[in-house]
């Protein structure tokens, strides 16, 4: 039985209704976690000493930079135990049959980081990379230490078909901003489209607190991306 994983909560996502939500496919789901599992890794985060300060780094189209501590996963490397634990049940065959099932997806292969966002920063509207079928962002923030004010939420945009991935909009030139509800023991599963922009306005928490997530990049299966990625330090898990 798994810990940390409610498969089941998982699986019962209907791939068609998730296929057919408006802009473009996402979802929002609660307690996808265990709450035994969801305490463990909340308790047991790694240290922001181990993540690096990405602050601003040019982005495509002018786009503002996407200012974080950032920590991308590496076989081998020392996190805390629970974490560990999860990221093999998340490399297991239950969680990989239903995101594959979700982006309608042969395959897939995940990269795994966390982000840790201090106030002031933010995550300007954009779309993921070409190469990616999409996301899976967890969100590590409990309801007793977060003001929901403070922000920290994902907002799926709606550009009425207007705007290219290689464009630079304000949150203010969407048709509409949905809100993905990330306090406590909830998560968001993005698809990603020509359409599939989505941001996180400005943290305004108090200095000392941080946004956390930690992410599931889903990545088709290709040996020249295997390879691209492992240059630049980034490990896709296959197994």
């Amino acid at each position: 039985m798994s810990r940390y994983l409610d498969i089941d909560r998982l699986q019962a996502i209907d791939p068609s209704e998730f296929r057919a939500r408006s802009p473009y496919p996402w979802a929002n789901p609660d307690n996808l976690l265990t709450a035994e599992g969801y305490r463990a890794l909340l308790e047991n985060m790694p240290d922001v000493s181990q993540l690096t300060q990405i602050f601003g780094k040019e982005r495509r189209a002018k786009q503002a930079p996407h200012d974080r501590y950032s920590l991308e996963y590496t076989e081998g490397m020392e996190v805390p135990e629970p974490w560990q634990d999860f990221i093999d049940e998340l490399r297991g065959d239950q969680y990989r049959a239903a995101i594959a099932r979700l982006f309608d997806a042969k395959a897939p292969e995940f990269r795994f980081h966390w982000h840790y966002a201090p106030p002031g920063c933010s995550v300007s509207p954009h779309c993921d990379a070409r190469r990616e079928f999409g996301s899976h962002i967890w969100y590590f923030n409990s309801e007793q230490e977060w003001d929901a004010e403070w922000g920290g939420d994902t907002l799926v945009l709606d550009d009425g078909g207007r705007f290219r991935p290689d464009s630079a909009p304000a949150f203010e030139d969407f048709d509409q901003v949905i809100t993905c509800r990330s306090t406590g023991n909830w998560s968001a599963i993005i698809e990603r489209s020509e359409r599939g922009w989505h941001g996180v306005r400005e943290i305004t928490c108090p200095e000392g607190l941080m946004r956390k997530v930690f992410i599931v990049v889903v990545n088709p299966s290709s040996l020249y991306w295997r390879v691209r990625d492992g240059l630049k330090g980034k490990q896709i898990q296959r197994l």
